[in-house]
């Protein structure tokens, strides 16, 4: 089961100061994400979008779309963090935004085009930042008192995870 939830594995943070090469490696994870996505997707029909990935899981549609949640979530927790003393970022209820109708049955273009548009400008702001930057500390709810680096490390890794549940499910079904 972990490895249907966990494709590429669970979030391991390394909590401490990330290396140049480190975080240019995440940055680029974050860059490459939307082509990933939309080939991820690419020949899906609408029934094998709305297959779930693992029982109890979401559809490759419902994950498309989360991951424009999260994105657009995390691009302004980036902004917060580097222009505020020490904020605590917003959460929300992922799993019931998936339950909302756009995120079950609205088509996938529109999510990917917020993807294309969304990526560019948040890498832009990840390459102006400097050192000092990444240790900006802020307050995540559920992880606590942290920084800049691990919302890096969270968001280089996320988009591969859902783009893994998507081909390995492809891969399964045989699609």
């Amino acid at each position: 089961m972990d490895e249907l939830r966990y494709p590429i594995g669970p979030l391991s943070l390394k909590r401490e100061p990330l290396t140049a090469d480190e975080r240019s490696a995440l940055v680029a994870s974050i860059e490459s994400h939307p082509s990933r996505m939309r080939a991820a997707v690419d020949g899906l029909t609408d029934e094998q979008l709305d297959t779930p990935y693992r029982e109890g899981g979401w559809t490759p549609r419902q994950v498309v779309h989360h991951v424009v949640d999260s994105h657009v979530n995390a691009y302004v927790r980036f902004k917060l963090a580097i222009t505020e003393d020490n904020p605590t970022i917003g959460t929300y209820e992922e799993h019931l935004w998936a339950e909302l109708p756009d995120g079950k049955s609205a088509p996938v273009e529109g999510s990917l085009a917020i993807l294309e548009a969304l990526h560019p400008r948040w890498v832009a702001c990840l390459e102006s930042l400097g050192q000092d930057d990444f240790r900006r500390p802020l307050h995540y709810p559920g992880i606590g008192d942290t920084h800049v680096d691990v919302l890096l490390e969270i968001y280089g890794w996320h988009g591969p995870h859902h783009e893994a549940h998507i081909t390995s499910l492809r891969k399964r079904m045989g699609w």
